[in-house]
């Protein structure tokens, strides 16, 4: 493990719109998961040699200060740039005592996670969880593990993913899915959409927050691309994204408005949860008073 020097680790969000977290916490730098797909490969975030992951170094002692510093108490999100259980994680255990300063110094916590290895730290998690929120989001994008490892290669599978959903669930961790990106032509068909949702309620999911779509730009774009010609031989995807997007920064499912009545009408159905408002106010509830309002 190469390790990168730090000055600061946790840091405040620009908007708590993004599953009401309060601050960012990113360990690692890199990831080795080999999604197709990554918006964090683009040019501007300026990550070099983007598969090779790097930690942090002296990151426990950074975090810990940074929460000490902390005059307001609030949640902490982590999965934002890089997960926070890649394959180093099993051995390393930065995010399990990441977690445990999250909870001795009284903060909740948001993870975003592709890995079932969030599991392991169920025990942690339900510290947390006795003083302040916590949110699991688990990435699925695709229901058959068939097509989830052309596109999210070096990660468990989807089938595996939801049964750490149901782990946290039984667990009594309020979790759900991100159902993003869909992507055009591979991904955003009624039956993959509306399989995830189904799959999502039977493992128990609170919730699932979809974006029927992904994002291209410099570098991320061209590795795409190459993925696509290479996993999906003959399809003549690469002409199909150049002809309908061109350069465009936001790649909208042509069926984008199909999706999402079937999406609505399947979660309904299944009474989980799919705007962000609800699902804040949701992993939220019965805290606000506790932390003198602090998690609204």
């Amino acid at each position: 493990m190469e390790y990168i020097s730090a000055k600061t680790i946790v840091t405040k969000t620009k908007s708590r719109e993004w599953f009401g977290t309060d601050y960012n916490m990113n360990i690692y730098k890199g990831c080795c998961h080999g999604c197709i797909y990554c918006d964090s490969r683009s040019s501007c975030y300026g990550i070099d040699d983007f598969d090779r992951v790097r930690a942090k170094e002296d990151a426990l002692r950074i975090i810990r200060d940074d929460l000490r510093r902390k005059v307001k108490k609030g949640v902490v999100g982590t999965g934002a740039m890089s997960d926070p259980y890649n394959p180093y994680e099993k051995e390393l255990e930065l995010t399990r005592h990441a977690l445990e300063l999250v909870d001795a110094f009284g903060f909740g916590a948001a993870i975003a996670t592709k890995s079932s290895l969030i599991t392991r730290d169920i025990d942690v998690l339900n510290g947390i969880k006795e003083h302040s929120p916590v949110l699991c989001k688990i990435t699925i994008t695709a229901a058959q593990d068939a097509l989830c490892r052309k596109v999210e290669p070096n990660v468990c599978p989807t089938s595996e993913r939801l049964d750490a959903v149901e782990r946290l669930e039984e667990a009594g961790i309020f979790t759900g899915i991100l159902l993003m990106p869909v992507l055009p032509f591979l991904e955003d068909t009624q039956e993959n959409v509306t399989a995830i949702v189904r799959k999502a309620h039977e493992a128990g999911a609170k919730f699932i927050y979809a974006a029927f779509g992904m994002t291209l730009r410099e570098n991320q774009r061209a590795w795409y691309y190459e993925k696509l010609k290479k996993n999906f031989p003959g399809q003549g995807l690469v002409e199909k994204y150049r002809k309908s997007y061109g350069n465009r920064y936001e790649c909208h499912s042509p069926r984008a408005k199909e999706l999402w009545k079937a999406f609505r009408e399947e979660c309904e159905k299944y009474g989980l949860l799919y705007d962000m408002k609800s699902i804040i106010r949701a992993y939220k509830r019965g805290y606000e008073y506790s932390q003198l309002s602090l998690f609204d």
